[in-house]
Protein backbone atom coordinates (compact mmCIF):
# COMPACT_ATOMS: atom_id res chain seq x y z
CA UNK A 1 0.00 0.00 0.00
CA UNK A 2 0.77 3.40 -0.76
CA UNK A 3 0.17 6.84 0.85
CA UNK A 4 -3.22 8.35 -0.71
CA UNK A 5 -3.99 12.22 -0.40
CA UNK A 6 -7.62 11.22 -0.21
CA UNK A 7 -7.89 8.76 2.38
CA UNK A 8 -5.40 10.96 4.72
CA UNK A 9 -8.08 13.94 3.92
CA UNK A 10 -11.10 11.74 4.95
CA UNK A 11 -9.35 10.76 8.00
CA UNK A 12 -8.98 14.12 9.11
CA UNK A 13 -12.34 15.40 7.52
CA UNK A 14 -13.84 12.33 9.97
CA UNK A 15 -12.29 13.60 12.91
CA UNK A 16 -13.11 17.19 12.10
CA UNK A 17 -16.94 16.19 11.67
CA UNK A 18 -17.13 14.55 15.36
CA UNK A 19 -15.61 17.43 16.74
CA UNK A 20 -17.63 19.90 15.03
CA UNK A 21 -15.66 21.20 12.09
CA UNK A 22 -12.60 22.65 13.18
CA UNK A 23 -9.91 21.89 15.35
CA UNK A 24 -5.77 22.58 16.10
CA UNK A 25 -3.63 21.15 13.64
CA UNK A 26 -1.58 20.15 16.40
CA UNK A 27 -4.66 18.21 17.71
CA UNK A 28 -5.42 16.41 14.31
CA UNK A 29 -2.23 15.69 14.08
CA UNK A 30 -1.93 13.43 17.12
CA UNK A 31 -5.35 11.82 16.63
CA UNK A 32 -4.22 10.74 12.95
CA UNK A 33 -0.65 9.40 14.18
CA UNK A 34 -2.59 7.40 16.79
CA UNK A 35 -5.23 6.01 14.47
CA UNK A 36 -2.32 5.12 12.60
CA UNK A 37 -0.51 3.42 15.48
CA UNK A 38 -4.04 1.52 16.70
CA UNK A 39 -4.04 0.33 13.15
CA UNK A 40 -0.50 -1.17 13.44
CA UNK A 41 -1.54 -2.48 16.82
CA UNK A 42 -5.04 -4.45 15.24
CA UNK A 43 -3.87 -4.97 11.56
CA UNK A 44 -0.15 -4.77 11.28
CA UNK A 45 -0.67 -2.11 9.26
CA UNK A 46 -0.99 1.74 9.25
CA UNK A 47 -4.07 3.42 7.91
CA UNK A 48 -2.32 5.73 5.91
CA UNK A 49 0.56 4.10 4.91
CA UNK A 50 2.42 7.79 5.60
CA UNK A 51 5.99 8.28 7.31
CA UNK A 52 6.04 7.98 10.61
CA UNK A 53 8.54 10.95 12.09
CA UNK A 54 9.28 12.27 15.95
CA UNK A 55 8.65 16.16 15.83
CA UNK A 56 9.14 18.40 18.89
CA UNK A 57 5.47 18.40 19.42
CA UNK A 58 5.27 14.27 18.84
CA UNK A 59 4.94 12.25 16.44
CA UNK A 60 3.43 12.79 13.35
CA UNK A 61 2.57 12.05 10.07
CA UNK A 62 5.05 13.45 7.59
CA UNK A 63 3.33 14.02 4.08
CA UNK A 64 0.17 14.65 5.92
CA UNK A 65 1.51 17.23 8.25
CA UNK A 66 2.82 18.98 5.26
CA UNK A 67 -0.47 19.11 3.89
CA UNK A 68 -1.84 20.39 6.78
CA UNK A 69 0.45 22.96 6.29
CA UNK A 70 0.46 23.78 3.60
CA UNK A 71 3.71 23.44 2.65
CA UNK A 72 2.22 20.10 -0.01
CA UNK A 73 -1.11 22.68 -2.16
CA UNK A 74 -3.20 19.80 -2.48
CA UNK A 75 -6.37 20.42 -4.16
CA UNK A 76 -7.60 16.31 -3.03
CA UNK A 77 -6.75 17.61 0.44
CA UNK A 78 -8.46 21.34 0.49
CA UNK A 79 -12.00 19.48 -0.82
CA UNK A 80 -12.09 18.19 2.68
CA UNK A 81 -9.81 20.47 4.93
CA UNK A 82 -9.10 23.81 5.01
CA UNK A 83 -6.54 26.26 6.84
CA UNK A 84 -7.94 29.10 9.49
CA UNK A 85 -5.84 31.52 11.30
CA UNK A 86 -4.18 30.33 14.77
CA UNK A 87 -2.73 26.53 13.49
CA UNK A 88 -6.56 25.73 13.25
CA UNK A 89 -7.93 23.36 10.08
CA UNK A 90 -11.80 23.41 9.21
CA UNK A 91 -13.86 21.08 7.40
CA UNK A 92 -15.08 23.03 3.74
CA UNK A 93 -17.39 20.36 3.60
CA UNK A 94 -19.95 18.25 5.35
CA UNK A 95 -18.42 15.02 6.48
CA UNK A 96 -21.68 13.41 8.55
CA UNK A 97 -22.85 10.92 5.00
CA UNK A 98 -20.09 8.40 5.87
CA UNK A 99 -21.02 7.42 1.92
CA UNK A 100 -18.66 10.62 0.86
CA UNK A 101 -15.91 8.62 2.81
CA UNK A 102 -15.23 5.93 0.44
CA UNK A 103 -12.07 5.77 1.29
CA UNK A 104 -12.28 4.43 4.79
CA UNK A 105 -13.12 0.77 5.37
CA UNK A 106 -15.44 -0.05 8.43
CA UNK A 107 -11.88 -1.54 10.40
CA UNK A 108 -10.87 2.11 9.63
CA UNK A 109 -13.81 3.84 10.69
CA UNK A 110 -13.96 1.81 14.03
CA UNK A 111 -10.20 2.81 14.86
CA UNK A 112 -10.99 6.26 14.38
CA UNK A 113 -14.34 5.81 16.60
CA UNK A 114 -12.09 4.44 19.03
CA UNK A 115 -9.26 6.77 19.40
CA UNK A 116 -12.17 9.67 19.41
CA UNK A 117 -13.80 7.94 22.45
CA UNK A 118 -9.97 7.95 23.66
CA UNK A 119 -8.40 11.00 23.41
CA UNK A 120 -11.18 13.54 21.97
CA UNK A 121 -11.65 14.75 24.93
CA UNK A 122 -8.30 15.84 25.76
CA UNK A 123 -6.91 19.35 23.88
CA UNK A 124 -3.64 19.57 21.98
CA UNK A 125 -0.98 19.96 24.78
CA UNK A 126 -2.69 17.13 26.81
CA UNK A 127 -2.27 15.44 23.42
CA UNK A 128 1.35 16.88 23.18
CA UNK A 129 2.34 15.47 26.91
CA UNK A 130 0.62 11.76 26.12
CA UNK A 131 2.24 11.28 23.38
CA UNK A 132 5.71 12.51 24.94
CA UNK A 133 4.75 10.54 28.11
CA UNK A 134 3.30 7.12 26.52
CA UNK A 135 4.36 6.98 23.01
CA UNK A 136 7.94 5.23 23.56
CA UNK A 137 8.69 5.44 19.80
CA UNK A 138 8.76 9.24 20.29
CA UNK A 139 12.38 10.48 20.63
CA UNK A 140 13.08 14.55 20.85
CA UNK A 141 14.49 15.27 17.88
CA UNK A 142 15.69 18.33 19.52
CA UNK A 143 14.07 21.01 17.27
CA UNK A 144 14.45 18.98 13.77
CA UNK A 145 12.33 15.84 12.86
CA UNK A 146 13.48 12.23 12.59
CA UNK A 147 12.29 9.31 11.23
CA UNK A 148 10.35 6.70 13.35
CA UNK A 149 11.15 3.23 12.52
CA UNK A 150 7.30 0.81 12.19
CA UNK A 151 9.80 -1.71 14.25
CA UNK A 152 9.92 1.02 16.87
CA UNK A 153 5.95 0.56 17.09
CA UNK A 154 5.96 -2.54 16.77
CA UNK A 155 8.45 -3.05 19.71
CA UNK A 156 6.05 -0.62 21.66
CA UNK A 157 2.62 -2.04 20.92
CA UNK A 158 4.00 -5.38 22.80
CA UNK A 159 5.67 -7.62 19.82
CA UNK A 160 9.17 -8.77 20.23
CA UNK A 161 12.38 -8.41 18.28
CA UNK A 162 11.50 -10.82 15.85
CA UNK A 163 7.96 -10.30 15.19
CA UNK A 164 8.35 -6.32 15.25
CA UNK A 165 11.47 -7.43 12.25
CA UNK A 166 8.51 -9.49 10.41
CA UNK A 167 6.40 -7.34 10.74
CA UNK A 168 8.32 -4.22 9.37
CA UNK A 169 10.05 -6.47 7.01
CA UNK A 170 6.26 -7.11 5.25
CA UNK A 171 5.18 -3.26 5.66
CA UNK A 172 8.38 -2.42 3.66
CA UNK A 173 7.05 -5.00 0.66
CA UNK A 174 3.65 -4.22 0.73
CA UNK A 175 5.10 -0.53 0.12
CA UNK A 176 7.73 -1.32 -2.32
CA UNK A 177 5.05 -2.89 -4.27
CA UNK A 178 2.72 -0.70 -4.35
CA UNK A 179 5.16 1.72 -5.18
CA UNK A 180 5.72 -0.49 -8.28
CA UNK A 181 2.09 -0.84 -9.16
CA UNK A 182 1.35 2.66 -9.37
CA UNK A 183 4.32 3.40 -11.64
CA UNK A 184 2.29 0.88 -14.21
CA UNK A 185 -0.57 2.01 -13.57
Amino acid sequence: MIFSEQKVAQMAAYFLQKRGGRMAYLKLMKLLYLADRESMDRYSAPMSHDTHVSMPQGPVLSATYNLITGQIQSPVWRSWVASEANYEVSLTRDASNLDLLDDLSDADLEIMDHVWEQFGHMNRWDLVQFTHDHLPEWIDPRGSSSPINPRAVFRALGKNEQQAELLTRELFERKSLGRAVSELI
